[in-house]
């Protein structure tokens, strides 16, 4: 009876079953053979939702898709190139750095290819980059600043390891202060890269305005405000993370539908039903996960797992390279939210044994998750830009790959050197 239980989920997954689905009748299986009542996966959807943090989960989501909806990359891409603009290589730092802001607040649901990458890709042919480099460079932005605030993926891995009650826990903003370094660093390089690549290549550029740039600073007034509220609500102690949400949330509604009143009135019940069925299929799936997660601890899964892997590797850095090979194949078959809410429960006491600090492995796991989206042969962020930009897929493989290089290269000085992740904490 339980192999053919085992079977009918295993047919569930690869027949393209709802991940909540699979995970929850894995769960209830679990908890059969177990004879646990299946009261207990009411129990966890209760739990989850006397979460506080959890509240910030709706509440930016919200914001991002009301900023996709907005002129608000538009605005971004003409500041930061009146900024920019006239540095050599100035555009592909533009690309960088307005794709990471984006995609911070809006989630690397693709929204930033098709919003931001919009703009840019024509833009970078024009000054003269070539076809493939612009290819490569805004497919591989497209989840660049998963480890920037407020990001929905750093928030739901704070959730999910403070259901763990981990003998050392930490807080969100530990996590948002963790991956300001980490980011910088990914931006750095890549800005680098593109300096280098392109250095025999005639690069237009466009001479300083200070007029375009005053012009560019009073279009964009009202959004400028909005990191430095993250930042300094957050970091300064003046706000919770779920109460700056709201803030966050007030905030964009009153500038995007009262002062620049881009977004109708009429347009906003379907805005936030898009960003609530978003939200709602995440906290399902938390929900179901953290059941499943309640059968593996019963079972001593994790533990059965470290002892294995002890018995093969004794290395804590061996450990780690395995973990980014797994990972980085993970990110790219499965989308980040499912990762985070099946994995981070068995990864997590884990890489606590080898002596990871959960920070520095949250940290690690994101990057690996940001390299997963432009992942040959499935990373979802290559088959967005091969729909948006009417391209073969095959041709987003060839263009992604010097970038992965490089955010590989980026993800190896993250896992080995953990100061960089841990300085400001």
């Amino acid at each position: 009876m339980t192999t053919l239980m085992f079977a009918a989920i295993f047919v569930m997954a690869v027949s393209g079953a709802p991940i909540f689905a699979v995970i929850l009748a894995a769960s209830m299986l679990g908890f059969y053979i177990a004879d646990v009542p299946l009261t207990v996966i009411g129990i966890e959807l209760y739990r989850i939702s006397e979460t506080p943090l959890l509240l910030a989960l709706p509440l930016f989501t919200l914001s991002g898709y009301l900023m996709a909806e907005s002129q608000t990359s538009q605005r971004m891409v003409r500041l930061t190139q009146a900024l920019f603009g006239w540095l050599p290589g100035g555009l592909s730092i533009i690309a960088l750095i307005v794709c990471a802001l984006f995609t911070a607040f809006t989630g690397a649901s693709g929204v930033t290819i098709v919003a931001v990458g919009a703009l840019l890709y024509p833009a970078l042919k024009q000054v003269g980059y070539s076809e493939k480099f612009g290819l490569g460079l805004v497919t591989t932005s497209g989840s660049l600043g998963l480890l920037l605030a407020p990001s929905l993926p750093l928030i739901l891995y704070g959730i999910i390891a403070q259901q763990m009650n981990l003998d050392n826990p930490f807080t969100i903003k530990d996590l948002f202060l963790a991956g300001i370094f980490p980011a910088l660093l990914m931006i750095s390089l890549l800005a680098f890269y593109s300096l280098w690549s392109n250095r025999n290549r005639p690069i237009a550029m466009q001479s300083f305005d200070l007029q375009e740039l005053k012009s560019a600073l009073w279009q964009s007034r009202w959004e400028l405000p909005m990191p430095l509220f993250v930042i300094g609500g957050i970091y300064g102690g003046y706000f919770a993370v779920s109460e700056m949400a709201a803030v966050i949330v007030l905030y964009v509604l009153l500038v995007e539908v009262v002062l620049y009143r881009e977004i109708p009135l009429r347009r906003l019940p379907q805005i936030i039903r898009q960003a609530m069925t978003m939200v709602g299929g995440i906290i399902l799936i938390l929900a179901v996960s953290l059941a499943l997660t309640g059968v593996l601890i019963d079972a001593e899964i994790p533990t059965r797992i470290f002892e294995v892997i002890k018995s093969h590797v004794d290395s804590k850095y061996t450990f780690l390279i395995l973990l980014n090979i797994f990972l980085l194949l993970l990110g790219a078959v499965l989308d980040i939210f499912s990762a985070i809410v099946i994995m981070v429960p068995i990864i997590l006491p884990v890489a606590i044994s080898y002596g990871i600090d959960p920070v520095h492995l949250g940290i690690i796991f994101l990057a690996n998750m940001q390299i997963g989206y432009f992942t040959p042969p499935v990373g979802m962020n290559l088959f967005i830009a091969s729909y948006r930009f009417n391209k073969p897929v095959t041709e987003l493989y060839s263009a992604a790959l010097p970038f992965m290089a490089v955010l590989i290269f980026a993800l190896l000085l993250i896992t080995y050197i953990p100061a960089i992740t841990l300085a400001l904490l």
